[in-house]
């Protein structure tokens, strides 16, 4: 399933998702991101998929 991301470095991006993850939220790597990490999105209350903060690249 593909979501579109919301608010952050990769406002408006599709990405991949799998549905039946039981730790919903993504890591992607982003050249954009404040620490030139990773950008990390969770689904909010209502299944959209927002910015939540951006990762270190030693967090992972």
């Amino acid at each position: 399933m593909y979501v579109e991301l919301h608010g952050g470095p990769l406002d408006g991006q599709r990405v991949p998702v799998d549905q039946d993850d039981p730790d919903p939220w993504i890591a992607i790597i982003s050249d954009r991101s404040q620490f030139s990490g990773r950008s990390m999105y969770a689904p909010d209350d209502t299944g959209r998929w927002t910015w939540v903060r951006d990762l270190r690249p030693e967090e992972l």
